[in-house]
């Protein structure tokens, strides 16, 4: 057997493991969990609101201009490829971690912007406090720059932020972490399935 042969054949049966590996258990939000609201003001219980489906969940601020808007279009790639295998029982969340701004009108703008499929789909808010906890419940670090006041009266601030897209059972457990802005479509998929038929 040619060393090349050799090699695909292992790197064939190390995808295969790969592959059938179960994914696992990371963090809880705690049996309580939290008081939100989304995008046309409805009070909503997260993670709890997505018991039965398996969440992909995003952590964005409308204000950003370059992490967000990628995780938030990634989460729209992943959404239409859900679609298009016919995976059932996903629900998708983005949360703001900018209370302050990020009302529930501003969310629904935002999504309308953006032209989001909100059939699967929830953005969330919550007061201050609560995201905070949320925050640090989910391991997103939050850290607010210096806002900028221009001579029009536009003012601009930014968040550092943890770039996240997180990947939860339908008990709502934590099951994996990914790189928001530069998530593998095919990985997260391929794991959406495993969850699917636990």
């Amino acid at each position: 057997m040619s060393k090349k042969i050799r090699i695909v054949l292992l790197s064939s049966i190390i995808f295969l493991f790969a592959c059938q590996a179960k994914l696992e258990h990371i963090h809880t939000f705690g049996p309580e969990g939290f008081i939100l609201l989304d995008q046309d003001s409805n009070t909503v219980r997260f993670p709890q609101m997505i018991k039965g489906k398996v969440g992909v969940v995003g952590y964005i601020f409308t204000n950003c201009y370059d992490i967000c808007p990628m995780t938030t279009h990634n989460m729209q790639l992943i959404q239409d490829e859900v679609k298009k295998n016919n995976i059932p029982d996903v629900e998708f969340v983005s949360i703001s971690f900018d209370s302050d701004y990020d009302k529930p009108s501003v969310l629904k703008k935002y999504a309308k912007l953006l032209n989001l499929d909100l059939s699967n789909w929830s953005l969330l808010t919550g007061d201050k406090y609560t995201i905070k906890d949320l925050m640090r419940k989910s391991s997103v670090i939050v850290v607010k720059s210096d806002s900028t006041v221009y001579d029009n009266g536009l003012k601009t601030y930014y968040f550092a932020h943890t770039d996240r897209i997180k990947l939860i059972d339908k008990n709502g457990v934590v099951r994996k972490n990914y790189t928001g802005s530069k998530i593998r479509i095919r990985e997260i998929l391929s794991d959406i399935k495993k969850l699917n038929e636990e």
